[in-house]
């Protein structure tokens, strides 16, 4: 669908030294970010992508570019058996270009709330070991990968996941491998899809990645930037790019420390929601949230509760992209 150590995110308790633990627990943070946005919390009026204009430049040269320090990606899979897991891959810039990996069902059982996950740190191999009851198998090769700013490779690499031999991932770009060839043409393919991406930035005020909402959409460039004037934090200010597109623009963030807007992209609504307070009542931590979800089907709610889903409605819901930033302090 979309593009695919230790840091603790106190906002909403991540730990990613234990990528299952963000697996199990990724929704019902994002409820509890959603539940903030009440008719008493902040909104700004409405967003659209063609919507405000003006001759500011898309990345002043003052704004320091931040560090991206970590890549939690969680795929959905449904094998042929009607089985569903959740696979999560760890990215780690202090993991010497190694990943992290988790395959917990995918509504767990509470036997089940604390799964295994396994850490491969060589750039090239195999591993077999059994989880929920089926049999996993594992091949990589990020040998030769090529890394832009992030601790997740861009291109030159593969990651191969067979469940009760199924290919239930396959991430990277060596079709011609042989050994993948040979699972390829071994093995069947299982649906899998992206269904939430999480990010981790420090430092800087500017916040850049790509995201994809929708499966005919196209990848789009966003960037988040926070701007504090020279009289003071109380006018600090936030806007958020889509394609050097102004698309979100919140003046006395300290005041505006919470909201959410609306974004119209690909035929799809999507809202944007931030969540600063850290930044400025917090700063021993200082991490601020900005998670972008498009909404499901025609519902106007900012939030569907999944438990009150149909499982059809259930497969619906897409995409999630999650930023966790780490501001230098002023």
């Amino acid at each position: 669908m979309v593009f695919s150590s230790s840091y603790y995110l106190p906002m909403l308790s991540f730990d990613l030294r234990i990528p299952g633990k963000i697996s199990r627990g990724f929704f019902s943070k994002m409820r509890n970010i959603a539940t903030c946005y009440s008719e008493h919390a902040i909104k700004v009026s409405d967003s659209y992508c063609s919507g405000p204009s003006n001759n500011q430049v898309y990345l002043s040269p003052n704004l320091n570019p931040s560090i991206q320090n970590a890549v939690v990606c969680i795929y959905r899979v449904k094998l042929s058996s009607s089985k569903q897991f959740l696979i999560t891959l760890t990215w780690c810039n202090l993991t010497d270009q190694g990943f992290t990996i988790s395959i917990i069902h995918d509504q767990p059982s509470p036997a089940q709330l604390k799964p295994k996950c396994w850490q491969l740190i060589k750039s090239k191999g195999t591993k077999r070991f059994e989880s929920c009851n089926s049999k996993i198998d594992i091949a990589w090769d990020i040998s030769s990968a090529n890394y832009d700013s992030s601790p997740e490779p861009v291109k030159g690499f593969y990651i191969a996941v067979l469940v009760d031999s199924e290919i239930s991932l396959l991430l990277g770009d060596m079709e011609e491998d042989v050994h993948l060839k040979k699972l390829m043409c071994n093995f069947p393919a299982a649906k899998f899809s992206l269904i939430s991406r999480s990010e981790h930035f420090s430092g800087g005020a500017v916040y850049s990645t790509k995201a994809r909402f929708c499966d005919s959409g196209v990848c789009h460039d966003i960037l988040v930037k926070c701007m504090t004037e020279a009289r003071g934090p109380r006018y600090s200010a936030l806007s958020v790019w889509i394609d050097k597109k102004n698309v979100v623009q919140v003046k006395r963030l300290q005041w505006n420390f919470r909201g959410n807007q609306t974004i119209f992209l690909d035929g799809l609504v999507v809202d944007m929601m931030w969540d600063v307070h850290d930044w400025f009542f917090n700063p021993k931590f200082g991490y601020a949230v900005f998670m972008f979800r498009p909404r499901s089907g025609l519902d106007s709610r900012l939030w569907l509760e999944e438990k009150k889903l149909e499982q059809t409605e259930q497969e619906k819901v897409g995409f999630s992209l999650l930023i966790c930033a780490c501001k230098d302090p002023d």
